[in-house]
């Protein structure tokens, strides 16, 4: 996932599924949570125990408190964060600072720093394997995963990935799978002995970016910058169905409850499929969301989904510099909340 530093398309055409279906998911806006700050943004995770949403947000994180929809911390030294995995059963988080390749690990309870772990180049997604309690920590600048032991914070290896890491899953059961954004693979990783499985190829998919997971069913859901969301069988690797999705996606997730499995399109487009069978999926709806807001969360309790977004201000161009950074608007960082 990157940092959404460019000028968005326009809102996406009109979703492939029949008129019957249209607007079935009935998700809509409910509520604006302004946040401020003038940092940039990545990705977002969620402790439902506790209730609390973590927002990365330049050079820390901000706490939401879901139940109240309010500010309720913040965690501040963790320069380019970009990821946050939760290891509930061990009550720690733990975020990827890539501005000093590390991860920085905090209490869930006091949200206090309490150490830091020195992994590979430019540190961006990051995902938590329950059955090895290990974090593996995805580094965008050495094409290479660092594999974590939560419970010691010690660096247990390093895999060497082939290619440009953007998203992984965790599925519960082992495994972890990671998207490789310029090879437009997958790989399947055994969480436990720090080897490739599997290296699948996922076309059509191209540029694959979010990744989720119905552990339930072996499902694989992933967003690609060609407009469609692969459906991968995750014990074979073969992708057995593409719906159409939005432009510019980033995040990808699946609620079990509802069967729903969620892209983020920065092209101001949330689109929702619907699992009717291991094998049939079809496009319930493209809400209407705002430009840039690419990223997402999903709390499986209430089903909500949690967007952010920021008003962007176009920077001049230069000979030098023909594609400027822009910057945000004072203020107009901010927390979107989608409910049926």
């Amino acid at each position: 996932m990157k940092n959404h530093i460019g000028i968005f398309a326009s809102l996406v055409l009109a979703c492939s599924a029949s008129a019957a279906l249209a607007g079935a998911g009935g998700y809509h806006l409910v509520k604006t949570v302004p946040v401020g700050g003038d940092s940039f943004w990545d990705l977002m995770a969620l402790d439902g125990a506790r209730h609390h949403l973590f927002i990365t947000h330049g050079t820390h994180v901000v706490v939401v408190d879901t139940a109240g929809s309010t500010v309720a911390g913040d965690i501040p030294d963790t320069p380019q964060a970009h990821g946050v995995a939760v290891a509930d059963d061990l009550g720690k988080g733990f975020v990827t600072a890539g501005g000093n390749n590390t991860v920085v690990v905090f209490d869930l309870a006091t949200l206090k720093t309490t150490g830091t772990v020195t992994v590979g180049e430019r540190p961006d997604a990051i995902a938590y394997d329950p059955s090895t309690q290990r974090v593996f920590a995805f580094n965008a600048g050495g094409d290479s995963a660092s594999a974590i032991d939560a419970r010691t914070n010690a660096v247990a290896g390093t895999i060497a990935l082939g290619g440009h890491p953007e998203m992984g899953v965790a599925d519960g059961k082992g495994n972890i799978f990671l998207n490789l954004e310029d090879k437009s693979e997958l790989l399947q990783i055994d969480a436990k002995s720090l080897s490739i499985v599997n290296r699948w190829p996922l076309a059509p998919c191209e540029g694959p970016s979010g990744i989720a997971v119905d552990a339930a069913h072996a499902r694989l859901f992933i967003g690609c910058h060609n407009r469609m969301m692969a459906v991968v069988d995750a014990a074979s690797g073969k992708v057995i169905a593409t719906p159409a999705i939005g432009d510019h996606v980033d995040s990808n997730r699946f609620d079990p409850g509802t069967g729903f499995a969620f892209s983020s399109n920065g092209d101001g487009t949330l689109t929702v499929v619907h699992e009717d069978a291991p094998d049939k999926f079809t496009v319930v709806e493209n809400v209407a969301t705002q430009k840039g807001a690419r990223t997402m969360e999903v709390d499986p309790a209430t089903h909500d989904v949690y967007l952010v977004t920021a008003d962007l201000i176009p920077a001049q161009p230069t000979q030098d510099d023909p594609h400027p950074r822009p910057s945000i608007a004072p203020g107009s960082f901010r927390l979107l909340i989608y409910s049926r």
